[in-house]
């Protein structure tokens, strides 16, 4: 009896899977990135140093039960700042942007509010975790009528997350491995999403450990997104 009792049970959790798994659907998105570095310890912003830049990949939707569902993907996405100063028609001006790029891998759950048969609404929150794969540094600028311009690729430091040290650090260069959390909001129709979308860093950018410094700068993004189910 209890052999039948443990079958009946195996085969109604594997025609439950077998349902979730007809309903997980795969979004092909896109979109636009507000990308900032925060200032101090306490995570603030400067707004006018807000960089645009983009991101792009594929997210799974999988159900949990009618109202939630967990939804981990990967995406390419560009992050950064940009600070400047003086009128680029003067004499004296100059532009920096740092604009670093990553592969991340962000795995949020989310409630879903029913609005009408084919449109819900969806609010939810998750972890990240990114690995720096390039980028750009940019100076440009004039000084006393002569024009400068000069562009280095981003060096990322070589260092292992499972270990306590950190592998090719030093000035100038950027920690390789990013995380953080992410919050979302938006609303998906039967075969389009549109989102919200705010990535909050939690790892320092500088590579060292050597100056309390270190802490102040960390990744902030404000994306807005539109996905199309594959």
């Amino acid at each position: 009896m209890k052999k039948t009792i443990a079958a009946l049970g195996a085969l109604l959790l594997m025609s439950s899977l077998a349902v979730q798994a007809q309903k997980s659907s795969v979004y092909v998105k896109a979109g636009l990135n507000l990308a900032n570095i925060s200032v101090n310890k306490d995570g603030q912003v400067d707004d006018s140093r807000t960089l645009a830049s983009f991101h792009a990949g594929l997210q799974a939707d999988l159900p949990v039960g009618p109202f939630f569902a967990i939804q981990p993907g990967v995406f390419f996405t560009g992050k950064g700042s940009k600070l400047e100063s003086g009128n680029t028609s003067g004499d004296n001006w100059y532009r920096v942007s740092t604009r670093p790029y990553y592969i991340e891998v962000p795995v949020n759950a989310v409630i879903k509010i029913p609005l009408d048969e084919e449109v819900r609404f969806f609010v939810g929150a998750g972890p990240y975790a990114a690995i720096g794969v390039g980028g750009k540094n940019k100076i440009e600028g004039e000084l006393l009528g002569a024009d400068f311009s000069r562009t280095q690729n981003i060096k990322f430091s070589d260092d292992d997350p499972f270990t306590s040290g950190e592998e090719g650090s030093g000035y100038g260069i950027m920690r390789r491995f990013d995380y953080g959390l992410n919050g979302t909001a938006g609303v998906e129709g039967k075969r389009a999403v549109f989102s919200v979308n705010y990535g909050l860093g939690l790892a320092k950018l500088q590579s060292g450990t050597g100056s309390s410094d270190d802490e102040l700068n960390k990744h902030r993004v404000l994306s807005f997104t539109v996905g199309v189910k594959l």
